[in-house]
């Protein structure tokens, strides 16, 4: 099958499993909040063409430090690859850090050319978006860049099902500035397409398979082991990374986009080194056990449709999950928002000159998000009383706190 038609089938039916709110762009629909599988720009078909190389730029981190990156190539020869069949389970993952200003070197690439066309392809952007513009995207994280001393607590990123750990960049620049050791994994065979060493680029051989069974918790629960599987090799006796004396190892969490919130949930249910968590407009296709995540601090973030109601006699849904969470917990969620809110999307299209799905402006997208997850991690990760996770704020007026 056409692995493009097989991407936006499974997102559609992710789409058609938890909410009924639809955004279509320029004839392409899309299901909204929380789909883990949904696609990932907003298509937009009848933009004009991009002429010469317009380079986005994401808005700058607001933290006190600077922001270090490196990436790792990790391989798990425990765990046969479960979408290949074959071969190790394989991760790419970028960390970010705390970094000392004016130290490193250049800022690191957005996507490689490939991942970047993969994407576009996938999307069918391909004939309104440059693919430098798009992999020429600018961030802020420093290649090198000298660590700030101490330990941090460490937040695991994981993105949407077909779309790459680039697309939370804005996030996780923002977490590092602020303190934090930020790992943003990229799952091998569920993207577009990853840059593997050696010159591999894996597409989304999970994508068909999941067409197939129609069955999104395999996928969910493989991500939980993934995660753990890096805590190992981040926190353990023998790290696979230089500045892995960095991370305070009793202060750990995961968040994620879509599939990727419901892989936080699920190594929250598997893994008691992660002690809080954020689902971001994603089903919970691995539910949350019937006795709850031993008393562990849980937020969904959701966009505009995800709201109490809106899911009702669906397993997935977080109607059906909320109950169980019994530690501290919130359930937000952003007006004229949609499903790609918590990611660079919004921001990117709109420097882009794309049709925008939904009122809310990109930056104002990405100011929201670091926000709310910012201080959600700030509170339960470093302590730090946080009132505006206690209810609605004047200067917020897009977001809603819903009690079920």
């Amino acid at each position: 099958m056409n692995r493009r038609r097989t991407a936006a089938t499974a997102a559609a039916a992710l789409g058609a499993l938890i909410l009924p709110l639809v955004l279509t762009a320029a004839g392409t629909a899309s299901a909204a909040g929380p789909a883990p599988g949904a696609p990932s720009a907003p298509a937009a078909a009848s933009a004009p063409a991009t002429t010469g190389a317009v380079i986005p730029e994401l808005p700058r981190p607001t933290g006190r430090y600077a922001v270090g990156q490196e990436t790792l190539h990790l391989v798990d020869h425990s765990r046969t690859d479960p979408w290949a069949g074959s071969g190790p389970r394989e991760l790419m993952v970028t960390m970010r850090y705390p970094a000392h200003r004016g130290t490193g070197g250049p800022s690191a690439p957005y996507l490689t050319d490939d991942e970047a066309r993969l994407l576009l392809a996938d999307r069918g952007l391909e004939q309104q978006v440059a693919v430098e513009s798009l992999a020429g995207t600018k961030a802020y994280a420093r290649t090198g860049a000298r660590p700030v001393a101490g330990r941090h607590p460490l937040v695991v990123l994981s993105p949407g099902f077909t779309v790459p750990r680039a697309t939370l960049t804005s996030l996780a620049e923002e977490l590092a500035s602020r303190g934090h050791v930020v790992a943003a994994v990229d799952h091998a065979y569920e993207t577009a397409g990853t840059s593997f060493p050696g010159g591999r680029v894996l597409t989304c051989k999970a994508c068909e398979i999941v067409q197939q069974t129609r069955d999104y918790k395999p996928v969910a629960d493989n991500r939980a082991r993934d995660v753990s599987f890096l805590l190992d090799r981040l926190t353990g006796r023998h790290p696979d990374w230089r500045h892995a004396g960095l991370i305070d190892r009793k202060r750990i969490a995961a968040a994620g986009h879509s599939m990727g919130g419901s892989a936080a949930a699920a190594v929250m249910a598997a893994d008691p080194r992660v002690r809080a968590g954020i689902d971001m407009d994603g089903g919970l296709f691995s539910p949350v056990p019937e006795g709850g995540l031993d008393g562990r601090p849980f937020m969904l973030l959701g966009g505009a449709g995800t709201v109490p109601g809106s899911t009702p006699g669906k397993p997935a849904g977080w109607d059906a999950n909320w109950p169980r969470l019994d530690g501290w917990k919130r359930w937000i969620t952003f007006a004229d928002s949609h499903h790609f809110t918590f990611t660079d999307w919004p921001a990117v299209s709109d420097r882009l000159g794309l049709p925008r799905m939904t009122p809310l402006p990109g930056d104002r997208s990405v100011e929201l998000t670091r926000r709310y997850a910012g201080a959600f991690f700030d509170l339960h990760l470093k302590g730090i009383p946080q009132p505006l996770l206690d209810g609605p704020a004047a200067d917020a007026p897009e977001v809603r706190f819903h009690q079920p």
